[in-house]
């Protein structure tokens, strides 16, 4: 069954689902074939864009126009065609080159045997209407992909962000088996020097690496993650403008005034990620899927235009069955052995950060 394509029939989504786009913006921790943690893309040098300064005004016509696509086709793996409306597909984090142009309304992805899975129990989860809707598998050029439903084809110049939850973005596997081959990595020293140059040791400092375990553990440190259950990875406001530096993005306050250049001075979308966060959150809660799974390093999808918005959740080449004799609750502190991942209490924190955002205006 798992080396078998499977081509599933076109559904229309069904009356009572979210008005709001169809998708794939996929942000996250992607990767080629089976996911490790060896991906270190999440983490490149940042695009240096000022996401505070206000967003350029622009007619219908330069919004449409070759112009703004140039502005951001370093985030575009490829334009996508919608309804006959052009538009450039945005990919925030992860390994360039995972993902190609779908079908209409689609978009393919390298085919992740455990996220192949994932979408597969989801498909028939209470969680269905929050995530992109799972249309088969396929071959490319002699790739495998799995094919995911476009989230942004019926956004207009829509702005886009991608947030990573939970408070680790490694399984406890992976710490296991990176401490029982300490080798020291001298690329996950550069990539930690270049973040911040005083966070390695005297001794790391002096033998030029770092051991993987190390590096994982420092880098949900360094961000939110560990703190908020939560790290914003990238931005892409509605004029081009984007940004992933977001490592040292740690204390509420700072996240706080990253969604406020997020969101503007549109209340209305506010209140419509507010529900929307709600109802992923009650649907989790109830979710047979989202209580057996330890879900590492999936991420929170962000898209609004002008009139409106919407929130799914993506990326699940880190999602893992629980074993049989544990039971999270997505809340608990994490502590190695639990394997809880503290998705849910995320969620508590980035809901009451949106609902700071009204409450100042």
């Amino acid at each position: 069954m798992e080396g078998k394509t499977e081509t599933l029939p076109k559904t229309k989504p069904s009356p009572s689902s979210p008005t709001v786009s169809r998708h794939h913006l996929c942000v996250i921790n992607t990767r080629t074939g089976d996911a490790t943690d060896d991906d270190l893309s999440d983490w490149d040098a940042p695009v240096e864009v000022d996401l505070a300064a206000p967003p350029t005004p622009r007619t219908h016509d330069q919004q449409s126009s070759w112009k703004i696509i140039r502005s951001i086709v370093r985030w575009s793996p490829f334009v996508q065609v919608f309804k006959k409306n052009k538009y450039p597909w945005i990919q925030l984090a992860g390994h360039q080159g995972n993902f190609q142009a779908g079908d209409a309304g689609a978009v393919l992805k390298k085919l992740d045997s455990r996220e192949r899975q994932c979408y597969l129990k989801l498909m028939s989860d209470s969680l269905k209407p929050f995530v992109p809707e799972y249309r088969g598998d396929t071959e490319k050029a002699g790739d495998k992909y799995i094919q995911l439903q476009d989230l942004l084809c019926e956004f207009n110049t829509p702005c886009v962000m991608d947030i990573k939850m939970g408070c680790r973005t490694y399984l406890e596997e992976e710490l296991e088996k990176a401490r029982s081959k300490p080798t020291l990595r001298k690329d996950m020293y550069k990539k930690m020097t270049e973040v911040d140059p005083n966070a390695p040791t005297p001794e790391e400092r002096e033998k030029e690496g770092v051991t993987k375990a190390r590096y994982l553990q420092w880098r949900d440190e360094m961000s939110s993650s560990v703190s908020l259950g939560f790290r914003i990875e990238g931005i892409k406001r509605s004029d081009g403008s984007s940004s992933k530096d977001f490592k040292k993005t740690k204390t509420r306050e700072h996240v706080l005034e990253k969604l406020k250049t997020f969101v503007g001075e549109n209340m209305t979308i506010v209140e419509q990620y507010i529900e929307r966060l709600k109802a992923v959150r009650d649907a989790q809660s109830e979710s047979e899927f989202f209580m057996r799974h330890e879900v590492i390093s999936s991420s929170l999808l962000f898209v609004h235009d002008a009139d409106k918005a919407n929130v799914w959740m993506i990326d699940f080449g880190k999602t893992e069955p629980l074993p049989s004799v544990v039971n999270v609750d997505h809340r608990t502190e994490w502590q190695e052995g639990n394997h809880e991942d503290g998705y849910l209490a995320g969620i508590d924190r980035l809901l009451s950060i949106f609902s700071d955002l009204l409450i100042q205006t």
